[in-house]
């Protein structure tokens, strides 16, 4: 994006999580410093990124997630037929490569933005 750069902001509690901001250069006669905003462009748009779709993004999350002892991982589900729209053969969908372990709260537990606020 023109007269802009990507940064990204180390979080207080979690400096190891880096939020993307953007950094958008005003014109000069503004004699105002640039303005920072969110940046919303994903992981892709860092200088330097290696675009392999097929290796999935890294769980940045991962670490503090599973430190607040609230979730669990657990196997997830297989494909089913209904996911490729009951097609079969060439046309069916190729399951994704990388197979992450989802998690889910454990009992009892509320895993929601609501209720850690």
């Amino acid at each position: 994006l023109p007269a802009s750069a990507k940064v990204l902001k180390a979080g207080t509690i979690h400096p190891d999580i880096r939020v993307p901001m953007r950094q958008i250069a005003l014109h000069p006669t503004s004699g105002e410093p640039p303005v920072t905003v969110y940046d919303s462009s994903g992981p892709y748009t860092a200088e330097g990124a290696e675009i392999r779709i097929d290796a999935g993004l890294p769980r940045l999350r991962e670490s503090w997630v599973l430190a607040r002892g609230d979730v669990e991982s657990y196997g997830g589900r297989i494909v089913r037929p209904e996911d490729n729209g009951f097609v079969s053969g060439d046309r069916l969908t190729p399951e994704f490569p990388v197979r992450s372990q989802p998690f889910k709260a454990k009992a009892g537990r509320a895993v929601t933005q609501l209720a850690y606020a």
